[in-house]
Order: C-alpha cells, then sequence, then structure tokens
C-alpha cells in the first residue's frame, strides 16, 4: 500500500498531538489497517519506531495499558553517584552540631555552612571540586539529615532576681 502526503500529513499531526498510550493505540491501528509489512512501511514513510509500534499492538492485543516509568528516568540524586556522601557529610557536620539548648525540639544546630562542609569534604574526604554538587543541594542535603545553620547558642541559666516581699520597700 502507499500513503499519499496527505495521508503521512495526517498521520504524523494526529500522532504527534497524542500521549503515551492513546498514541501508541492510534499507531497500532493504523498499522494494523495498513495490513502486512505495515510496521516497516510506517517506519519508513512515518518514522514510527517499530518497538512503540509493537507495543501499541500489544496493548490493542491484550487490552492492558503499559505503563510508562517516568519517575525511574532523569537525573539521579548525588547519593546515587557518591554512595558515602551522606555518611560523609555526618561524620563532619556531627563534630560541629549542638541540640538545642532548651530542649524544645529534636533539632541539631550546626555552626557549619554548606560552603564549609563542601570544603571540608574535599580537604577530609578526598572528593573532587568536579564530583561534589554545589553548596545548594549539599544545605539542602544537611537540612534532611536533620542539621540547621544557626548560630550555636549557649544557653543561659535564668537571672536571679529578688522576688518582690510584702515587707520590701519599693
Amino acid at each position: 500500500m502507499e500513503l499519499t502526503t496527505d495521508l503521512k500529513e495526517l498521520f504524523i499531526m494526529t500522532a504527534e498531538a497524542l500521549k503515551g498510550s492513546a498514541k501508541r493505540l492510534f499507531r497500532a491501528r493504523t498499522v494494523h489497517k495498513l495490513g502486512p509489512g505495515g510496521q516497516r512501511l510506517a517506519q519508513r514513510e512515518l518514522g514510527w519506531n517499530r518497538t512503540t509500534i509493537r507495543k501499541g499492538s500489544h496493548e490493542l492485543r491484550t487490552g492492558i495499558t503499559c505503563c510508562d516509568a517516568f519517575h525511574l528516568r532523569g537525573r539521579k540524586p548525588a547519593e546515587g553517584h557518591l554512595p558515602h556522601l551522606l555518611e560523609d557529610i555526618k561524620a563532619i557536620v556531627d563534630s560541629q552540631s549542638q541540640a538545642d539548648p532548651q530542649f524544645r525540639s529534636q533539632r541539631l544546630y550546626t555552626r557549619l555552612t554548606a560552603e564549609q562542609v563542601r570544603r571540608e569534604l574535599i580537604e577530609q574526604k578526598g572528593y573532587t571540586e568536579q564530583q561534589l554538587p554545589t553548596a545548594r543541594t549539599l544545605g539542602k542535603k544537611m537540612n534532611r539529615l536533620g542539621y540547621h545553620p544557626k548560630k550555636v547558642k549557649k544557653s543561659l541559666p535564668q537571672k536571679r532576681s529578688p522576688r518582690p516581699t510584702l515587707s520590701s520597700s519599693r
């Protein structure tokens, strides 16, 4: 079967307007109507991927929609590239952190900034500039680990002020 330019444009524009499984089903139905050799024809004339067409044909035949694993795509977190990064951050920040002086929360406060932690990782743990993420990313990882940058303040004792009594003069 030969495709005219009008049909090619119609198929291509319709396929581009659809997303995900709807696009695959459209392509599979079109190839099915083209008959034997339809996959090769669609690949050659329309520029469609035959693997995608097969996936759509499988969905059309079984009635089960295949899940697209979009969550598995994209950039991996820094821990994926540097498996010991979080442990190394903890080792550096633990020595410089302190609990809440009034014990009102479970937060840990540290004097170190993310930039200082980055420098320490390079000096002490042997990371390179290119390996490590930015200071902003390290700051977010520190917050997720429970460390919050704040000037560590020692708890001050309460002032002893004499209580006014009835017999005291004002």
